[in-house]
């Protein structure tokens, strides 16, 4: 892979100097505490995969934004069912799904961040189609999403979750592996695999 060379990139990966992104993340993390920092670490991870993938800085960074604000549209989600401890019924996990759309219509109003909106909308669709909100397939899915959407599982599997422990580099990745060509992009997942754990640690040490 790439090495990452100017750590920087990812520490300043996520916008945050820009005061609008700033205000979202706060309202977010008020709403739904623990949220806003696990998007930072998605943009962080998503970072590292775009800069494995010989991205340009510009589309790198829009890949960092979106993935800064992939749930966004949690907050127009009701308290009572992001929080609810509980497994949720059929009809509230179809208003949790509605908040790619919900991240979309209030992420495409800023002119500056049309790619990110895109990705926003997109990261919860899969590689073969059975993705949401739109089902879309393959390379459909637009390349920052594809990535997101590795990122973001990967960030989940290892840290600690109410239900299981984190797991270890190794393990998450052989989990992200075995979804390969279902959820997730197959060239993308084999270009995640070969990064060293050294990045994946330096990007979560710079948040």
């Amino acid at each position: 892979m790439a090495n990452m060379g100017d750590e920087s990139r990812v520490s300043n990966t996520p916008v945050g100097l820009d005061a609008t992104i700033v205000g979202w993340g706060e309202a977010l993390e008020q709403k739904d505490p623990g949220t806003w920092s696990h998007c930072q670490r998605v943009a962080a991870f998503a970072t590292v995969v775009g800069e494995a993938l010989d991205l340009d800085e510009e589309e790198i960074r829009t890949i960092a934004t979106g993935a800064l604000l992939h749930e966004i549209g949690k907050l127009e989600i009701p308290e009572a069912i992001l929080r609810k401890p509980a497994v949720l019924t059929a009809e509230e996990r179809l208003i949790m799904r509605e908040y790619c759309l919900r991240g979309y219509e209030i992420v495409r109003k800023e002119a500056s961040l049309q790619g990110a909106a895109e990705i926003v909308r997109s990261h919860r669709e899969r590689f073969d189609g059975t993705g949401y909100p739109q089902g879309l397939k393959g390379e459909a899915i637009p390349l920052g999403a594809r990535i997101v959407a590795v990122a973001e599982t990967f960030e989940m599997l290892i840290r600690d979750r109410p239900h299981r422990v984190a797991r270890a580099f190794a393990v998450a990745g052989a989990e992200i592996q075995r979804w390969s060509g279902r959820m997730f992009d197959p060239r993308i997942v084999d270009v995640f695999l070969n990064v060293p754990d050294e990045d994946w640690k330096s990007a979560s040490s710079n948040l």
